[in-house]
């Protein structure tokens, strides 16, 4: 039986220093200016955070790997089927341009429509995460997808 995972990857640069964009990724605060409409959570190895989108989609994941304007990862632990077996988070470099992002969502079970479509969204996300730390746009919640 094949047990292949597929995985997403995007790169961008950020023209902001490593510490701006790590807070951008990793804080609640910030994070619900370019992903969830709000988010509870403490960047700490082992913290649970809780993603809220809407009712339905009411999501908790824990910080798998966390380095100080480094790296933010999250284990799913309670979302949807597809995501509950992911990990997602951020490498970050500073670069002669800012910070090199590295993202990653790994661990996908299928390379399904969910699988593609959430590639695409992270996509647009993480425009909004460069928008929001390079220029402090904040894009209406509802206009992120």
């Amino acid at each position: 039986m094949n047990q292949e995972n597929f995985s997403i990857y995007h790169d961008l640069t950020i023209n902001s220093s490593p510490k701006k964009v790590f807070e951008a990724v990793s804080y609640p605060r910030h994070l619900q200016n370019w992903w969830p409409l709000k988010c509870t959570g403490t960047p700490a190895l082992g913290e649970e955070y809780n993603f809220y989108f809407t009712p339905e989609y009411n999501w908790y994941g824990k910080v798998s790997q966390l380095k100080e304007s480094k790296s933010f990862f999250i284990k799913m632990t309670k979302s949807e089927p597809d995501w509950d077996l992911t990990s997602f988070g951020f490498e970050l470099k500073e670069s002669k341009n800012g910070t090199l992002v590295m993202f990653s969502h790994k661990g996908w079970p299928e390379c399904n429509s969910h699988f593609r479509v959430s590639s695409y969204c992270w996509a647009l996300l993480l425009k909004g995460l460069k928008d929001y730390t390079e220029k402090g746009i904040i894009i209406p919640f509802e206009k992120r997808s």
